[in-house]
C-alpha cells in the first residue's frame, strides 16, 4: 500500500503531481519536497528553532506551499497574512506573533516594506523584487538534505478581527514526526468521504491565508491528492479547471455559488463537471434557494459544514440537508456541540442560545489574550458568539451572530434570515442587514444592497425589494430602509465586514451589542 505524507510520497512516487501552479506549471511531489527541505534548512540556518514563528505574505502558488511545508517540518508556527491588509496591520501580526522571519511577494511590495520597517524584522525574503528583502531563492541555497531538526509545526491563524484586533489561535506543538500524517487529517477528510489517493483532485479558489482553505490544500497534498491552485477566483475559470483536471473536491463559500449561478446557462452547460464527488462549503450562511439551485446543477455532491479555527464543528450531506433545509448538520465524531443560555445552562431542543463547541481533548489559547480566551469559554467548551439551536435529533441550526442580532421593540430579529430572503432576488448581487438607531424602537432594520450588474439602486428597486420581502418575511422583519453601495466589504473568502457598514449609522454611540 502506498504511503501518505509529502516526503513519503516524494520518495515512493516522485513524479506524481502535487500542485498545479496558477500559471499551469505542474510541480511534482519530489520537487515540492525538495523546495520544502531547502527552505526548512534555510530557516534553521537563520537560527529559528521549534516554537518560533514566521509570517507569510504570498499569493496562492507553489512558493507558498513550499514555504509552508518547509516551516511545518521544522516545528515553526506559520502566520498567514491576509494580503488585503495594510503595512501597519501586517506589522502587528509580525510583532504580536514574535515572528523571526518574513516572506513576502513583490505584488505586495509596498505593504511588505511598510510592515518590515514598522516591525523591525531583519530576516526578510521575497518572491520577486522587494527593496530590502533577500530573494526567496537564497533561503537555504547551497545546502543539501533534510533539515537537521524535524518536528511538526503548526499554522498560527488569526481570527478575522471583524469586532476588534485579530487574535492568534496558538496550539501547543505536538512533537510529532512531520513525515507522519496526523490521524486527524485522514479522519477529517473521511467525514467527507475523501480518502488517500483514489484519483482525488482538489481545486483551491480562495486565498490560502484562510484557515479552512490552507487546511484543505495541505491535507490534500499529504493524502496524495493533486491540488490545483487558483490565484484569483473567477467562476468560468473554475469550471474550466474542473473539466481540465477532472476535479473531485473543493472548499467553497456561498458567494462563489451565487456568482457561478449568475453565469449564463449556456456558459454553465459548456463544461463537464461530472468528476465532482464532494464540494464542501462553509464560512458563511448559504441561502437555501441558492443551495437548492447548486444541487439541481451539480447533483448531491454539495456538503456543508460549520467549524471554527479554534476547533470542532458539524457537517451535513446533501441528502440530510434536503430533509432538514437550513441545518448545518450534526457534530463530527469526537466533537461536542451544545446550546447554552447566558448563564451557561444547556437549553432544550428548539430554544435559541449561544452555540458552544469542543473538539476531543484539543486545546488552544488566544495569543497574549487570556481575557478573550476566558470569556469565550464555559468549562471546556468555547463559543464564537453564534446564536443557534439544536433539534430533537441533534442537528444544529444557526440563527445569526450575537453581535449582529437586532433588538427592535424588545423583539429579537436575526439579520441572516432577511439577507437570505433578499439575496435570491435577481437584481441583488449582495446584501447586508443590520440594526440602526430608532428613538422609539431602539433599533430599526436597515438593508444595504449591492445591485446586480447593470441595475440602478433607486426608489424603483427599493419598492421592488420591499414587495419581494413582504411575500417571504413577517412584517416586523421587513427592512424599514434600503441603501445601495457599489461593493459590500467582503474578504475573498466571503466573510462580510458588517461593522464597516454599520458603524457610520451609530455616530458617537456604541452599538447595543
Amino acid at each position: 500500500m502506498a504511503s501518505i505524507g509529502l516526503w513519503n510520497i516524494a520518495r515512493e512516487q516522485p513524479d506524481l503531481v502535487a500542485v498545479v501552479d496558477p500559471d499551469g506549471r505542474e510541480v511534482t511531489y519530489a520537487e515540492l519536497a525538495a523546495a520544502a527541505d531547502r527552505y526548512g534548512r534555510g530557516f534553521q540556518a537563520l537560527g529559528l528553532r521549534p516554537g518560533d514563528a514566521i509570517v507569510v505574505l504570498l499569493p496562492n502558488g507553489a512558493e507558498l506551499a513550499s514555504v509552508y511545508f518547509g516551516a511545518f517540518q521544522t516545528g515553526l508556527y506559520v502566520v498567514m497574512a491576509n494580503w488585503h491588509l495594510v503595512g501597519a496591520e501586517v506589522a502587528y501580526l509580525i510583532s504580536d506573533s514574535g515572528a523571526r522571519a518574513f516572506v513576502a511577494h513583490s505584488r505586495f511590495a509596498s505593504v511588505a516594506s511598510d510592515a518590515a520597517a514598522a516591525s523591525g524584522i531583519e530576516a526578510r525574503f521575497a518572491v520577486g523584487d522587494v527593496p530590502g528583502f533577500s530573494p526567496l531563492s537564497s533561503l537555504g541555497a547551497g545546502s543539501r538534505g533534510r533539515p537537521d531538526i524535524r518536528t511538526a509545526g503548526s499554522p498560527m491563524l488569526y481570527t478575522s478581527g471583524t469586532t476588534g484586533r485579530p487574535k492568534g489561535v496558538r496550539r501547543p506543538l505536538t512533537g510529532a514526526d512531520p513525515d507522519e500524517v496526523p490521524a486527524a487529517a485522514t479522519w477529517f477528510f473521511g467525514i467527507f468521504d475523501l480518502h488517500p489517493f483514489d484519483g482525488h483532485v482538489h481545486v483551491c479558489g480562495s486565498p490560502m491565508y484562510h484557515t479552512a482553505v490552507l487546511n484543505f490544500v495541505a491535507n490534500s497534498v499529504q493524502l496524495g491528492h493533486t491540488a490545483v491552485l487558483m490565484d484569483r477566483w473567477r467562476p468560468e475559470e473554475m469550471l474550466r479547471l474542473i473539466e481540465r483536471y477532472r476535479v473531485t473536491h473543493s472548499h467553497m463559500v456561498p458567494t462563489q455559488f451565487h456568482r457561478l449561478l449568475a453565469l449564463p446557462a449556456e456558459v454553465r452547460e459548456r463544461y463537464d463537471v461530472s468528476s465532482l464527488r464532494v464540494m464542501i462549503h462553509g464560512a458563511a450562511p448559504c441561502p437555501p434557494e441558492v443551495k437548492r439551485r447548486m444541487l439541481d446543477w451539480w447533483g448531491p455532491v454539495v456538503t456543508e459544514y460549520y467549524a471554527a479555527t479554534e476547533g470542532g464543528g458539524t457537517a451535513i450531506s446533501a441528502a440530510e440537508w434536503l430533509a432538514r433545509p437550513g441545518s448545518v448538520g450534526r457534530p463530527w465524531p469526537g466533537s461536542v456541540v451544545k446550546v447554552l443560555d447566558e448563564s451557561g445552562a444547556e437549553l432544550a431542543p428548539g430554544e435559541p442560545g449561544l452555540v458552544y463547541m469542543r473538539m476531543g481533548a484539543s486545546n488552544f489559547e488566544y495569543h497574549k489574550d487570556p481575557a478573550k480566551t476566558s470569556a469565550s469559554r464555559v468549562g471546556d467548551l468555547f463559543t464564537l458568539g453564534d446564536i443557534g439551536y439544536l433539534d430533537e435529533d441533534g442537528y444544529l441550526y444557526l440563527c445569526d451572530r450575537k453581535s449582529d442580532l437586532i433588538i427592535s421593540g424588545g423583539v429579537n430579529v436575526y439579520p441572516a434570515e432577511i439577507e437570505n430572503a433578499l439575496a435570491v432576488h435577481p437584481k441583488v448581487a449582495d446584501v447586508a442587514v443590520f440594526g440602526v438607531p430608532n428613538p422609539d424602537w431602539g433599533e430599526e432594520i436597515k438593508a444595504v444592497v449591492q445591485p446586480a450588474e447593470g441595475v440602478d439602486g433607486d426608489a424603483g428597486l427599493t419598492e421592488d425589494l420591499l414587495a419581494f420581502a413582504a411575500d417571504r418575511l413577517a412584517k416586523f422583519k421587513i427592512p424599514r430602509t434600503i441603501d445601495y453601495v457599489e461593493q459590500l466589504p467582503r474578504d475573498p473568502n466571503g466573510k462580510l465586514y458588517k461593522r464597516k457598514l454599520r458603524d457610520p449609522y451609530w455616530p458617537n454611540q456604541d452599538h447595543p451589542i
